[in-house]
């Protein structure tokens, strides 16, 4: 996909698509619930769709209505075997956490992705799970997609994970719920925390004390309606834009502001950027508006410790980076590396085929400006988030920039060029 100069400011108000995190987990635990349920506000995307394909099969009745984002859900309670193979596609939300659900069910399940998916690591969380009791072989002694898990019989543990890991937490939290005792599981640091508020408005007492959670064994969530908020990992390239584009004044409402993941907007406050956000309803998720406007941005040091609450939006804040004043450093970046492409090195060739002064080494990222962007070709590698990224710095560059890979976009916000053209009419 080739992105033409875009001068023109983003100003007025806009809404964005439904949080895909918490889409994929109302999805989920109305499945699990024995009764009906409505979600309204779903995230549509490719990867959604992926966990309503694989629901189906494990007996779910789903009555999707994509144009209104709305869907009906028959939970199944205790799923059974399911007759067919769970394909995730590009989702690693999907699998990693269906492979809690999938520990729980007597039987064999098979789960597997897209090329892509299938060398992203599972070793995370096949050994806690196989602690638990399932049995579970895939590819390289089940570090790699197809998992085949022969589940049933798990008793809870009491896991210490070694990354702060919101996939990894779910998943391990919902095979909890087939155990026998509690399950608790503790991160180095806070990770999102959807499941746990999701889980509790559904009537299963979680029990939290600093980062450990622990749920009860034998539980099932209650029916319930969701309200999914927008999804501020998608509203920050239009954030991101907002701040590069001269003339800028836009307003996003309806996004999601959960505490977990307003890291970014705190890091664009501090490398000075004009933004403003406020929580106006709060049920089970937080929700409100961003106000942003073009800024003069300075460089800062992302410490480690933060990069959990904005991985996704790492790339998108790189690319910022890349016009504010001095040397911005991303520490503790490593799991970058293992998402849908290794964003480190995606981002960083990328960045510098288009002018921008760029370092990586090992899980540390440095990136100097501000610098003129020029046009280009980039590959995104079939990566959302870097092929979003890219987007916006076309905004900016000086002549057209080629994106391969665009296509990546249909998993989270296949709305955002619709979504900035309209912004760019308003006045």
């Amino acid at each position: 996909m080739s992105r033409r100069r875009h001068k023109g400011a983003l100003t007025g108000t806009v809404s964005v698509p439904g949080d895909k995190s918490i889409s994929h987990r109302a999805l989920i635990l109305s499945a699990l619930a024995p009764g009906a349920g409505r979600i309204t506000g779903l995230n549509t995307g490719s990867d959604v769709l992926a966990t309503v394909t694989c629901l189906r099969r494990l007996g779910a009745e789903l009555q999707l209505n994509t144009a209104n984002h709305k869907v009906e859900v028959k939970g199944f309670g205790r799923a059974a075997e399911p007759r067919d193979v769970l394909d995730a596609a590009n989702s690693g939300t999907t699998l990693r956490t269906l492979a809690g659900v999938c520990a729980g069910i007597p039987g064999m399940s098979v789960l597997t992705g897209d090329d892509t998916l299938r060398r992203r690591p599972m070793a995370r969380i096949v050994e806690p799970l196989r602690a638990m009791g399932a049995v579970i072989d895939g590819r390289e002694g089940g570090t790699l997609p197809p998992l085949y898990i022969r589940g049933g019989k798990l008793h809870g543990i009491d896991h210490r994970s070694p990354i702060a890991s919101a996939q990894v937490k779910t998943c391990l939290l919902l095979a909890g719920l087939s155990a026998a005792g509690p399950t608790s599981v503790t991160e180095p640091r806070p990770s999102r925390d959807h499941t746990e508020r999701m889980l509790l408005a559904a009537g299963v007492p979680v029990a939290r004390e600093g980062t450990m959670v622990t749920v009860p064994g034998g539980s099932l969530p209650e029916p319930r309606d969701w309200v999914v908020p927008g999804d501020l990992s998608s509203a920050f390239f239009l954030i991101a834009a907002a701040v590069l584009v001269p003339g800028s004044d836009l307003t996003i409402t309806g996004v999601g502001l959960n505490p977990t993941r307003v890291g970014a907007l705190a890091v664009l406050r501090a490398m000075g950027a004009d933004i403003d956000w406020a929580v106006d309803a709060e049920e089970v998720e937080p929700s409100g508006t961003v106000t942003v406007r073009h800024s003069t941005l300075t460089a800062t040091t992302i410490e480690a410790v933060s990069i959990p609450g904005l991985l996704d939006e790492v790339p998108a804040l790189a690319l910022l980076a890349t016009q504010a004043e001095g040397t911005t450093e991303f520490a503790g970046i490593a799991e970058l590396r293992v998402k849908e492409s290794d964003r480190i090195a995606t981002m960083t060739a990328g960045l510098r085929a288009l002018g921008a002064h760029v370092d990586a080494e090992g899980d540390v990222l440095r990136v100097t400006g501000p610098a003129p962007l020029s046009g280009g070709t980039v590959d995104s590698q079939g990566d959302h988030r870097i092929a979003l990224s890219f987007a916006v710095a076309a905004l900016i560059a000086d002549s057209d920039v080629r994106i391969t890979g665009w296509s990546a976009v249909e998993t989270s916000f296949p709305e955002f060029l619709d979504l900035l053209a309209g912004a760019r009419r308003k006045r």
